[in-house]
């Protein structure tokens, strides 16, 4: 008869899983920035090597964030059919190849096939990742989830910086490329174990309860709808603020206090570091005040921050300084926001989370994409500084719909609580 182990031990080995596997999605996370940096950092080369003007690359742009929505939603269903492990495997392998697509590439056609795969490929590492993410957090029992997308911000100022060695020193572009694409495929192939199977973090479903990953039924079986449009919209508005900050925070700079560009840059790199900063931080801060309040007085923060950035504009002439300083406070502000909707994303249920994420991350990323063409529209027709007045709408939306990411606290017919399972394993 074979002796059931103490309950020490089933703890310690349970602290162990949970430790390994919060490695394994921080260095999935970290990879995936470093590999979107190699196409970023490289945009220069690329654009001049295939012959692609500013208005064509644009296009380009927005063709790789189509892929990657269509990979978003075609992935969510997959992840609660087979689970996020394999697809957090499968993307990764295949992303690190497609990498040498947009360096190989000769023309703007081979140009715009290499950037769908991109895209694509990408976008369903994006949902699967924090899939993942959502399941370690879960298991732990505290927030986690801010600290593994510091760790995306910390990814890609390692791929730029390589990039950037690389360029100084004449490497060239596609061997470079090669090899930490090939490095890529190493770690995956490292850390592919730690990553964790879809019923970890999970309490053990009824068997009697209806499966939700049935193609029969239908997909948002389990899920409130209400709630995950409203995410969605959060998740929305969230990017869209964040994708001007990428866009045009350094342009505001420089344009409103008639600095030179490297001014500019300054700005964009203080919202950057301000929000890895921040997000290193935030989960202790999540765990003692709540994931609404977080994002309610972090939309507040962010609109604090824009608008020490746009009053100088309106009164006249002021330091660089003040704007500088308000793109760092808009960073620290926007930080929390994105991982918490994420997270109650995934909590929304246990068995469709993977189709939740794809919808709420999908919708961020359309967010992303639309703020900085809005803020190019309206400035247009106006100016700059009215042209970034919208993002203030959208933070005073989120703000006032946090409400939504709080964890759900309702409690099924037998007791069992709704949609928030009990933390499976507490680490210290």
């Amino acid at each position: 008869m074979r002796r059931a182990a103490p309950a020490g031990a089933v703890g310690a080995a349970a602290d162990r899983r949970a430790r390994r596997a919060r490695g394994a999605v921080t260095t999935i996370f970290c990879l995936n920035g470093f590999l979107a940096a190699l196409w970023v950092a490289h945009i220069p080369v690329i654009t001049e090597r295939t012959g692609t003007g500013h208005e064509l690359l644009g296009a380009f742009l927005l063709l790789i964030g189509a892929a990657a929505f269509i990979g978003m939603q075609m992935c969510g269903p997959l992840i609660d059919r087979i689970g996020s492990r394999p697809t957090t495997i499968v993307a990764a392998v295949i992303l690190c190849p497609v990498m040498l697509g947009p360096v190989l590439a000769t023309g703007p056609a081979g140009l715009a096939a290499a950037l769908v795969a991109f895209g694509f490929v990408n976008g369903s590492l994006d949902v699967s990742m924090n899939a993942q993410a959502v399941q370690v957090e879960r298991a732990y029992g505290r927030p986690i989830m801010s600290a593994f997308h510091g760790f995306f911000s910390v990814g890609g100022l390692a791929g730029s910086g390589v990039v950037a060695v690389g360029l100084w020193l004449g490497w060239p572009v596609a061997a470079t490329v090669g090899v930490l694409a090939g490095c890529g495929l190493v770690v995956v192939a490292v850390v592919a174990r730690g990553l964790v199977d879809r019923d970890y973090g999970h309490e053990p479903v009824d068997a009697d309860a209806p499966d939700d990953t049935d193609p029969a039924t239908r997909w948002w079986h389990g899920i409130d709808l209400r709630r995950l449009i409203l995410l969605a919209a959060v998740a929305f508005a969230a990017m869209l603020a964040e994708g001007t900050a990428y866009d045009w925070s350094a342009l505001h700079v420089v344009e409103t206090f008639g600095v030179r560009d490297a001014i500019g840059a300054i700005a964009f790199g203080c919202f950057s570091a301000a929000m890895m900063v921040a997000r290193f931080v935030i989960d202790p801060i999540v765990g003692r005040v709540g994931a609404v309040a977080v994002v309610r007085y972090g939309a507040v923060i962010g609109m604090i921050g824009i608008s020490i950035a746009l009053i100088p504009s309106a009164v006249g002439t002021a330091p660089a300084v003040l704007g500088i300083v308000g793109w760092t406070v808009f960073g620290i502000g926007l930080a929390g926001l994105i991982p918490q909707i994420f997270t109650a994303a995934g909590n929304l249920t246990a068995r469709s989370s993977g189709r939740a994420i794809s919808v709420v991350v999908g919708c961020g990323y359309l967010g992303m994409l639309a703020g900085p063409a809005v803020v190019g529209f309206i400035s247009g027709q106006s100016t700059l500084r009215l042209g970034l007045t919208p993002v203030v709408a959208m933070l005073t939306f989120a703000a006032l719909a946090a409400g939504v990411v709080a964890p759900r606290r309702d409690t099924g017919p037998d007791g069992d609580r709704g949609d928030q399972p009990p933390p499976a394993v507490v680490p210290h």
